[in-house]
Parts: structure tokens; C-alpha cells; sequence
């Protein structure tokens, strides 16, 4: 008894004339997510069968397709030639030995001597007998056995909706550069806008020697997590010791972490033009922090010299949902490791909430702003993912 995997889809179908060119897309993200592992996939209406594949390696691919935006739901399948005999047998092999259940069926060769409700009913019959201690239940099943006779005279036999990614394809909305602090937000941010089809890369600011190696190689690690679900990336890393040593030197104390950001924004922007990367994104949720009040965000933005976007996509959560996203993309044990990132270096005990851009400007006018951009830039550093 053969097995399959059953690849669908949902948002893909809203695309209309452009649905191929998605749909391309897709299945170019899923061939790259399996390589090294042995397989075929062929495409059907509105989903894909991956077959061909070593069985012993069906957790690990299961792994990789669950990390696949544009996937819907996953399902392994027995692939049988169409038969009663057969196709009961396959149910068999799935079927619980107690609880209530239900067979539903989806007859696409018309050729067959049975209707859908005919081919359900007998094979509840026969499931029925094999199992004493199950019965039917339509309405509210324990478990649902689904089949699926194919116009190729194979069947398809299933239990199980496995929950994929959704959202696009990475790679069909454009390019972005995360800005990767080490916490646990900027990780869900990137992870959010990639699962829109957004192929992304990774700035991180560090300021050794006042923050030390692990907390680099904690950056490094959460931006595998995140190559994980979008393939090969960029992470650019880049140090502001120099501009934190200014600020502190010369700036008021309440404004480090208000300057520093605009420094911040002013190295992504010029890396993003460098780079032709379409937007800058963010970990910021309004109010979380002293420097993400709408003031504070309005100050970071009108540091950029072009109309470069600035997305935030976790504007409106609070941290629990943060947390509760965290997790489940894998991140956030790594994420509470206890290695401080440059935000904490010279951390103000009163850091100004609401900053007015006069005064933020006047501050800023103590500082060699261009000297110590280019200065940042000749510490860039990339690897590779």
C-alpha cells in the first residue's frame, strides 16, 4: 500500500488570471524545501500529490512541508488501485478501534459502479463489522475517514487535515530587510510579513565589546529559524559601539535609545537601497516599550532620506499573542536566552516617551551623524544562510 502526501492550497484560488504564476511560485518554494530528500510531485486540480519518496524519511519531509507558506493543509494517504476490496483494506489500516466515525467520499471517476454515499456506506458497513466497538456518528465523529476516488482508477485513502502555513509564496510580494533585535518580537514580525510572500533579509546591531559573542550567535540562530520557513537569506550584522559611545559623550541620556534608533534606521535604509530591498520591517507594537509610542515611531521614521515603508506588523498585538506566535514558529527559546542586545547598552533611566522632532533633532545636531553612519557601514559584516 503505497503512500502519498496531499498538498493544498487556499488563498492561491483567489488570484484569478495571475493563479499560475503563483502556483509556479509554490511549487518552486516546495522542490527547494525538499531537496536532499527522493521524490516526484505531480499537480492536480487545486493540490499536489508528493510521491516517490522514501517512507522512513516521511517525518522529515513532513517537517520541511509544514514550514511552506501557501500551503493549506497536508494529508499522508494510502494510494491504492480503485477497488472496493482495496479501498477497504486501506481504511483499515487507519481506522481506530473504538469512538464513532464517519466515511466521506469524493467520487471523481463517474465510471465507477457506486455513488459517493454508496461507497461511504459500504465501507462503513464493512468497518463496522471488522471493528465492534466503533459506531457511526455523522453529525459529531471522533474521527473521519476520507476517500477519494481518483478519473486515473487510483484512490486516495486519509484521516488526517495536518495545518500548514497558508498566506503566499515567499517570493511573489517584493523583498524586505527585518530589522533583527534578539528578542522575542522581531522574529514573529519577520516570520508574519514572510508568510505574505515577502522574501526577506536580516540586519542585527550589536555593540561589542559592551555586549558579548553569544548574543551575535543568538541572532544567528533565530535567523536560521526564520531560514527555515523562507529559504536562503542575507544577515547583515553591523556594530554601533561608536555612535552609542557619542550619544552617551555628547547627547542627553534620555534620548540615547530615540537616537540610537534613528542611527538604526538611517544603516537599514542605505543597506536596503544597496541591496534593492523594498521596505524595512519591524518588531515594534505600539506601547510596548518607552520607544514604541506613536511619537517615538513618527521620530525613527523621519530619520529616512527616502519614502522607503517602514511595515510593523505587530502594531496592534500585545504580548501574550507575541509570546503565543513565538512559540509556535520555534523561536522563542532561543529568544529568551539571557544575552542582552545593544538596545540595553547605556539604557537611560527615564528615556523620553514622547519625543517632539525639534527637540530630537537638536540633540541629534551634537553628533557627527554622517561620520558615524559611515564609520557603522565599514563594520557591515554578512553570512549567508
Amino acid at each position: 500500500m503505497k503512500k502519498v502526501i496531499i498538498l493544498r492550497y487556499s488563498e492561491i484560488y483567489l488570484k484569478g488570471t495571475n493563479r499560475g504564476y503563483f502556483e509556479k511560485m509554490l511549487i518552486n518554494n516546495i522542490e527547494k524545501s525538499l531537496k536532499g530528500f527522493r521524490h516526484e510531485i505531480h499537480r492536480e486540480m487545486g493540490r499536489y500529490l508528493v510521491d516517490e519518496f522514501k517512507e522512513e524519511a516521511l517525518d522529515d519531509i513532513l517537517e520541511r512541508l509544514k514550514k511552506v507558506f501557501g500551503i493549506h493543509t497536508i494529508s499522508v494517504a494510502a494510494k491504492v488501485d480503485t477497488s472496493l476490496d482495496n479501498i477497504f483494506e486501506a481504511c483499515r489500516e487507519i481506522c481506530h478501534t473504538t469512538g464513532t466515525f464517519k466515511v466521506f467520499c469524493h467520487r471523481a471517476d463517474k465510471s465507477f459502479e457506486l455513488t459517493s454515499m454508496e461507497i461511504a456506506a459500504e465501507i462503513g458497513g464493512r468497518l463496522c463489522m471488522a471493528f465492534p466497538d466503533i459506531s457511526v456518528d455523522l453529525r459529531n465523529p471522533s474521527f473521519t475517514i476520507n476517500i477519494d476516488v481518483r478519473e486515473n482508477k487510483t484512490s486516495l485513502i486519509f484521516g488526517e487535515y495536518i495545518k500548514g502555513q497558508d498566506g503566499m509564496p515567499v517570493g511573489t510580494a517584493g523583498k524586505g530587510l527585518i530589522l533583527l533585535s534578539g528578542g522575542i518580537d522581531s522574529p514573529v514580525a519577520g516570520h508574519m510579513i514572510a508568510r505574505r510572500g515577502m522574501t526577506v533579509d536580516c540586519l542585527h546591531f550589536h555593540s561589542y565589546p559592551y555586549t558579548n559573542l553569544q548574543a551575535k550567535e543568538k541572532v544567528i540562530e533565530l535567523a536560521r529559524v526564520l531560514n527555515g520557513y523562507t529559504g536562503k537569506m542575507n544577515l547583515y550584522i553591523v556594530s554601533v559601539t561608536a555612535i552609542q559611545e557619542a550619544i552617551h559623550k555628547n547627547c542627553s541620556p534620555d534620548y540615547m535609545v530615540t537616537l540610537l534608533r534613528r542611527f538604526m534606521m538611517r544603516i537599514a535604509e542605505r543597506i536596503a537601497k544597496r541591496e534593492g530591498i523594498n521596505c524595512l520591517i519591524t518588531g515594534e507594537a505600539l506601547g510596548q516599550v518607552a520607544s514604541q509610542t506613536i511619537e517615538g515611531m513618527t521620530s525613527s521614521q523621519d530619520a529616512l532620506e527616502t519614502s522607503l515603508p517602514i511595515l510593523r506588523p505587530l502594531c496592534g498585538f500585545d504580548k501574550d499573542e507575541i509570546i503565543e506566535r513565538s512559540k509556535a514558529i520555534g523561536a522563542y527559546d532561543i529568544s529568551i536566552q539571557p544575552y542582552e542586545d545593544c538596545c540595553t547598552v547605556f539604557l537611560p533611566r527615564h528615556p523620553v516617551i514622547r519625543p517632539a522632532i525639534a527637540d530630537v533633532k537638536a540633540e541629534e545636531d551634537k553628533l557627527p551623524v554622517e561620520e558615524l553612519i559611515q564609520g557603522a557601514m565599514k563594520t557591515l559584516e554578512t553570512i549567508k544562510l
